[in-house]
């Protein structure tokens, strides 16, 4: 079509405080649940709170023709591993009012179905940021003049770089925008088959402000960001190919994974034992193996996927280690080449989505507790 409309309801869960006591611990373990036209998103469970804080961004992609009269439904619930879950308060928002101003606060939770009666503060309240964002796209040639602008000084390189729209996009972006301009710039200089010399650009003025190659890429410049986004856009099916089958496996099998004394539950070890509950050294013993053997698994798919790699990444990075070599040429600083690429492949990449799948469409839904754990102890 000649001009679109795309539309993204983005509902910020942030917290939520005295919810009613579900689990005998005198506590829950509760789960937001948002629901609009006819789709649903779920955030992860926090254990053993009244007062959770998610701070999770679930989105909605809106059809053609909705609001209209359309719902939003925010639930919260208590997670329980046996038996039914159970239901702690919702709060429901008509999109035509969000669609006029933001909703965001605190809000105090209804029973089901929901009522405006007083329930005097029994189910808590939710704290969330609701916001229906509207692009309006139109025709190529109207975007031309601003993509010429981004791109011109990587195609003429010879002006200073300080006066250039990449340059001002540095200065004038803070830490919370500066990933949704990295995406943007992502995708603009990749439909102009110039992402590669973006990256290039962006990462040698980053090299060029550095002086510690201890701390190279470790903020969250535009170049930091700008690599990370292009890495989940062009690299999102290798990602799935390498780490799918071990995620997978590791949610089926729910083992129970710890290292640290402190958080070791043996009494629920008991049902792996002949005899008894489980000492600490064989609850670690067994949970290194079992670490080891995930954690093996990850390796050789990460190393045995070197020709799955895409291309385009192959390239982006092997001019990134040119550009390291160049500014660190010493002979006590020739790991920093390769340190450069890991930071960016194992750290922003493979590690945040072991840590998350999620989030890196891996699954679905979030881990539930026990696998969370094992996740985040590989990810470490």
């Amino acid at each position: 079509p000649e001009q679109g409309h795309p539309r993204v309801l983005r509902c910020h869960l942030i917290e939520a405080r005295d919810l009613a006591p579900r689990d005998l611990s005198g506590t829950s373990d509760p789960f937001a649940r948002v629901s609009c036209c006819g789709h649903t998103l779920e955030t992860a469970v926090i254990k053993k709170t009244r007062f959770p804080h998610w701070d999770e961004v679930l989105e909605f992609e809106l059809a053609e023709g909705e609001p209209g009269e359309a719902m939003l439904s925010v639930e919260v619930w208590d997670w329980d591993i046996v038996g039914k879950n159970d239901f702690l308060g919702r709060v429901e928002f008509p999109l035509d009012t969000i669609r006029t101003d933001p909703t965001k606060g605190w809000f105090q939770l209804l029973p089901f179905p929901s009522t405006t009666e007083d329930h005097g503060g029994q189910l808590g309240a939710l704290r969330l940021v609701v916001r229906l964002v509207e692009d309006r796209v139109l025709p190529p040639p109207y975007y031309q003049p601003l993509i010429q602008l981004l791109t011109e000084p990587i195609l003429c390189p010879g002006q200073p770089p300080a006066g250039t729209a990449l340059a001002v996009l540095e200065e004038v972006t803070s830490g919370e925008s500066r990933q949704d301009v990295a995406t943007k710039l992502v995708k603009i200089f990749l439909g102009q088959g110039l992402a590669v010399p973006l990256l290039d650009y962006l990462t040698a003025h980053e090299l060029a402000r550095t002086t510690d190659p201890n701390t190279v890429f470790r903020s969250n410049s535009l170049a930091s960001k700008s690599v990370e986004q292009f890495m989940k856009v062009v690299g999102l099916p290798y990602l799935h190919d390498v780490l799918k089958p071990v995620v997978n496996r590791i949610f089926e099998e729910k083992k129970y994974v710890e290292l640290d004394p402190g958080k070791m539950e043996l009494s629920r070890s008991r049902r792996i034992s002949f005899k008894g509950s489980l000492s600490e050294a064989r609850v670690r013993e067994s949970s290194l193996e079992l670490l080891k053997g995930y954690l093996g698994d990850i390796v050789d798919a990460i190393v045995g996927s070197v020709e799955k790699c895409p291309l385009i990444m192959r390239v982006a990075f092997k001019q990134l280690r040119r550009r390291v070599e160049e500014r660190f040429p010493s002979a006590q600083h020739e790991e920093v080449r390769y340190f450069s690429i890991s930071g960016f492949l194992f750290l922003r990449f493979f590690a945040p989505a072991i840590l998350t799948p999620k989030l890196f469409s891996l699954r679905e839904q979030h881990a539930d507790t026990r696998t969370g754990r094992t996740l985040l102890l590989l990810a470490k």
